[in-house]
């Protein structure tokens, strides 16, 4: 099972305070510890929202609405994706992460679709086979930038 880990944001990730030598070294510590158990297939940090935009949709109108963001704590600002076995696996392995902002913060868990997931919508099978073709394609084309 993959599941999205979400960092959320705080007054000091979203001013561009960025990580102490410290706590990222202990990050850094915590990422070899998924990285050796096979849990961590990528993992970022974001900038603020100061530095991204919004598209909103409204039928076919599309309106850009520039950062930042008032609601922090509706923002991310930072993200892993894991492969686990579980929901309880994923809880266990945030639960040792070191806490990622230098006052309290939060962490949300989400499970990430998998095309099996889409199977009532797409019973002959045609829209998962596509993705297929498009995920190897796209992972040979980053191979191929190695």
């Amino acid at each position: 099972m993959k599941f999205m880990i979400l960092v959320k944001a705080t007054k000091d990730s979203e001013t561009g305070v960025l990580p102490s030598e410290e706590l990222l070294t202990a990050m850094m510590k915590y990422n070899e510890e998924l990285v050796r158990a096979g849990v961590l297939l990528a993992g970022e940090g974001l900038h603020p929202s100061s530095k991204g935009a919004r598209v909103r949709f409204s039928g076919k109108d599309r309106t850009v609405v520039d950062g930042p963001f008032a609601e922090t704590k509706e923002l991310v600002s930072g993200f892993w994706i894991w492969q686990v076995r579980s929901k309880e696996e994923a809880i266990e392995w945030v639960k040792r992460m070191p806490n990622p902002m230098y006052t309290d913060s939060e962490v949300e868990i989400r499970q990430v679709f998998s095309p099996e997931d889409f199977a009532p919508v797409d019973p002959t099978g045609e829209n998962r086979a596509k993705e297929e073709r498009l995920r190897a394609e796209s992972e040979a084309r980053l191979a191929g930038k190695k």
